[in-house]
């Protein structure tokens, strides 16, 4: 038989063509039932879903400033993951490897912010006059506030 294979009895639209040896020209894993190859689908890898899943949380906490420790924390942990999940993506019948390049670059963008917020902060509390200002203008708003304030009572 030369022409490509159809489903059962012609009714599947899709056209499968046979591989080499058990495997089609993708390389996925096949199965072969009655003149007929049927491919596996692919699965994505675990590790890449993860990756991107920490790297969206580790860029949102970064952006939200007082959560960036916890970006960066997230961001080493995309990081890792997105480097798996490459891996993975290599093997087989594993797909992945583009929401894992989305988890490795979102994974970065938090670590290289957060290490830029955290120098940007150092640098500021090392310098004495930035201090000085920023109690200064603490001050103001201190004497801004009234001394004694009303609660009407229900």
């Amino acid at each position: 038989m030369n022409r490509p294979l159809t489903g059962r009895d012609g009714d599947d639209p899709r056209r499968v063509e046979p591989g080499i040896e058990g495997r089609p020209v993708d390389g996925r894993p096949v199965a072969v039932e009655e003149q007929r190859v049927v491919t596996k689908p692919a699965r994505t890898s675990a590790a890449a879903a993860f990756a991107l899943a920490f790297g969206v949380a580790a860029f949102v906490c970064v952006l939200v400033v007082i959560l960036s420790p916890v970006g960066l924390i997230l961001g080493i942990v995309g990081l890792v993951l997105g480097i798996l999940g490459l891996r993975a993506a290599r093997r087989v019948g594993i797909t992945g490897k583009g929401v894992a390049i989305a988890g490795l670059v979102l994974s970065a963008l938090a670590i290289v912010i957060s290490i830029a917020f955290a120098a940007g902060m150092v640098t500021v509390l090392n310098n004495d006059s930035a201090v000085d200002r920023i109690e200064q203008q603490v001050d103001k708003m201190r004497d801004k506030l009234p001394d004694h304030v009303e609660v009407p009572q229900p």
